[in-house]
């Protein structure tokens, strides 16, 4: 039997009441995240740390981030995910609360791997959530919105560590996430909505889509996954390094680095991630596959600015850096669609976790101290143009992995 992929007007309400809520809690989640790199010229003075101790602790945040997801990407296929995003949400505040008793660079250690724990509940549950409110062919529309909290969060976080950091020392703008987020955090108990797993998936449940078994030879996922994961060691090697690059390379103040990399990534965030989810929305009435071959353009066209970024003259480093974020966000809401859309909804939430300890095992845990480790030995140039070979490798893997993606045409059940 074909049904409808059309969301009824009863659903609409909570499903756009949800939303708005678990997208706050997703921007807070990333101006947190943000913050680090913004002040980082400031927290390694203060600590006399070196460029590898600083990009451990990206790593300390992750690590903790993927031991965590397989367990809580079980539970949320089990019960209900609405306490579980309270309880994450509670604890990331409280760890984000403690950064006013970091007195040395371990026991900031120490505060960052504890942010990981809280953020493995709602970074996992969300699209999980919203997939069972919405369609397989308005879930590229709907998750591109939601990871509109990625630039604008990380642009928050880059001014406010920089800008606020440089005013009044670098645990001030840390308090700004602390609050909202369990003001946010109380709202969801009384206003989110926890809506009924698999309400409007109408791809077929087969072994592939429907068991964890299943999820581990299931090339839609593996190759959306895994071309994330080459994505992500370039894109968080770059965020966690590129204020501190144009603090070296450009001459620009701690804050001047901080405002612009905030500047141009809202812009290019906000316009990059709409465009893209647009193009696919329009892509995929033709092409079943547009979720995967936008992603592979958006890659295909990083690579060159990153060239001139990272190793052109002086004066292209900034317009460079415009075009390379641009691009780079167009894949936003498609991939994590195709990701989505690969899985059923018996499974997605452990396929979420899969799939993110996947992308930071192998991508953004290690590179931002693989590239300090590079910059110490040689330069930040060099330690930078590392993730042009991931990018490469990410653009191998989203073009073969095209073939594999599901016939929304048959959308049957």
């Amino acid at each position: 039997m074909t049904r409808t992929a059309e969301a009824t007007p009863a659903m609409v309400a909570p499903a756009v009441g949800t939303l708005a809520l678990l997208l706050a809690l997703n921007l807070l989640n990333y101006i947190d995240r943000y913050i680090l790199p913004g002040a980082q010229p400031l927290i390694q003075r203060e600590f006399h740390a070196t460029d590898h101790q600083m990009g451990a602790l990206t790593t300390a945040l992750f690590v903790t981030y993927m031991v965590m997801a397989p367990l809580t990407g079980w539970l949320g296929d089990r019960f209900s995910r609405k306490p579980l995003i309270i309880s994450g949400a509670v604890l990331w505040s409280l760890a984000t609360l403690a950064t006013a008793w970091v007195q040395s660079y371990w026991t900031l250690y120490v505060r960052h791997a504890l942010v990981g724990v809280g953020e493995a509940t709602f970074g996992i549950f969300a699209p999980a959530v919203l997939a069972d409110f919405y369609p397989e062919r308005d879930r590229n529309r709907v998750l591109s919105l939601f990871y509109l909290a990625i630039p604008v969060g990380a642009a928050l976080g880059y001014v406010a560590g920089g800008q606020l950091g440089s005013l009044w020392g670098w645990r001030t703008p840390f308090f700004l996430c602390a609050i909202p987020g369990l003001v946010v955090a109380a709202l969801y108990g009384w206003l989110g909505r926890e809506p009924e797993r698999g309400a409007n998936d109408h791809l077929m449940p087969t072994m592939d889509r429907a068991t964890v078994a299943g999820i581990l030879r299931n090339p839609a996922f593996l190759t959306a996954t895994f071309g994330l994961a080459m994505l992500t060691f370039a894109m968080g090697g770059i965020s966690a390094w590129v204020p501190t690059f144009l603090h070296r390379v450009a001459g620009m103040s701690v804050a001047r680095a901080g405002t612009v990399v905030g500047a141009m990534t809202v812009v290019d965030g906000i316009a990059g991630t709409l465009v893209g989810g647009w193009l696919a929305q329009i892509w995929l009435r033709t092409n079943d596959r547009a979720l995967y071959l936008l992603s592979f353009w958006s890659v295909a066209l990083t690579l060159p600015c990153g060239i001139m970024v990272f190793f052109g003259p002086e004066k292209w480093v900034v317009p460079s850096l415009f075009a390379a974020e641009f691009f780079l966000f167009l894949n936003t809401g498609p991939l994590n669609a195709a990701i989505v859309n690969s899985v059923s909804a018996p499974v997605r939430a452990t396929a979420v976790s899969i799939n993110l300890f996947c992308i930071h095992f192998f991508g953004d845990t290690f590179s931002p101290q693989i590239i300090g480790a590079v910059s110490d030995h040689s330069s930040l140039r060099l330690g930078l143009g590392v993730t042009l070979i991931s990018l490469v490798v990410s653009c191998v893997i989203l073009w073969s992995g095209a073939r594999f993606a599901p016939r929304l045409a048959a959308e049957r059940v």
